[in-house]
């Protein structure tokens, strides 16, 4: 929800938002599961094998650069993998169920956050005020979807 509330910031759309946060947590889970060992890098062959969708634009966002195309109704959404728009929809639907009824409550406190500083300095400080209140799970294999307790103090109290 955090890279969703820091790219409405930054000035877009709501589902352009979300769909550009399933892109980055799907590319941060990727690098992370190859650190870990979890999934063997694929072949660079593999990754560029395939028709991709030429994206109309591309914007950095918590140091991810992030394809922007159009779904058949004209919305701006991120660019998969595949270079096919990634709808907001279940991104939706996965936050409110991850959140639950501590979803405005949460989300308030993040939007407060990414108000506190200008907008361009937001996305460069982004990422590193999200490591000061993410929830913690323990590191390695053992910590591989682990589920962590966000405590909403740490992202009243995070500073740019």
């Amino acid at each position: 929800m955090w890279t969703a509330v820091v790219a409405e910031q930054l000035g877009h759309p709501p589902d352009t938002a979300l769909s550009m946060a399933k892109i980055v947590a799907g590319t941060a889970a990727q690098a992370k599961a190859r650190r870990l060992g979890v999934v063997e890098e694929r072949e660079k062959a593999v990754r560029e094998a395939g028709d991709r969708a030429p994206v109309e634009q591309v914007v950095r966002l918590l140091g991810h650069d992030i394809g922007l195309v159009a779904d058949p109704d004209g919305v701006i959404l991120g660019a998969g993998s595949d270079g096919k728009p990634a709808p907001a929809a279940p991104v939706r639907a996965y936050i409110a169920r991850a959140f639950g009824e501590r979803l405005q409550e949460a989300r308030g406190a993040m939007e407060g956050l990414a108000k506190s500083p200008p907008p361009d300095e937001l996305n460069r400080v982004a990422f590193k005020l999200y490591e000061a209140f993410r929830p913690r799970v323990l590191e390695g294999v053992i910590g591989w979807g682990a589920k962590g307790e966000l405590h909403l103090d740490r992202i009243r109290q995070a500073t740019p």
